[in-house]
């Protein structure tokens, strides 16, 4: 994606365990609201998990089903695991939970720090992190998309108020 100095390409990366319930739904939603702001050519989004032993894998059937009630599409994404280059490559890298986002501290390269948050920091919810629905019921998944799309509303409007103020990047 063709990015210029005055609208610079900005990199989200989401992160869970296995990537294949919470931050491919991240994944699915930030961009759904990327899209509908017209911003697709100025901010990607991307998913990995911590783990390896999903790799190459569809997200959690469940958890598309759930997203796809809600208008999201996460049919093409597939499960990778973090890599190191993701520290340098990404503005933006967002752990579901405190033990991701910790995992992810202890291979981060120290002028990279900076970019680890939890993605809840974003939203203004009771919770403080994504809960994994993976041994839960449906209300889990649902869970998840609530606490999520206000994250990524917040995530959003702090990446337009930070990097395009006045407007600028938007369609």
């Amino acid at each position: 994606m063709a990015s210029s100095r005055a609208n610079p390409e900005i990199r989200v990366l989401m992160v869970c365990l296995g990537n294949i319930c919470r931050s491919p739904t991240a994944h699915g939603v930030m961009e759904k609201f990327i899209q509908d702001k017209g911003l697709q050519s100025h901010i990607v989004v991307d998913s990995a998990g911590t783990g390896s032993w999903h790799i190459g894998e569809s997200p959690d059937s469940r958890a598309a089903q759930a997203a796809a009630r809600r208008g999201y599409d996460l049919s093409r994404l597939v499960a990778r695991q973090v890599a190191d280059t993701d520290f340098g490559r990404f503005h933006y890298i967002l752990a579901m939970d405190r033990q991701n986002l910790k995992d992810l501290r202890a291979r981060c390269p120290a002028n990279h720090q900076s970019r680890l948050r939890l993605l809840l920091d974003y939203g203004d919810s009771e919770h403080d992190v994504v809960p994994d629905p993976y041994y839960s019921g449906a209300q889990g998944f649902e869970l998840v998309l609530d606490l999520v799309e206000g994250a990524c509303a917040g995530l959003l409007n702090t990446i337009q108020r930070e990097h395009f103020p006045g407007g600028a990047g938007a369609r």
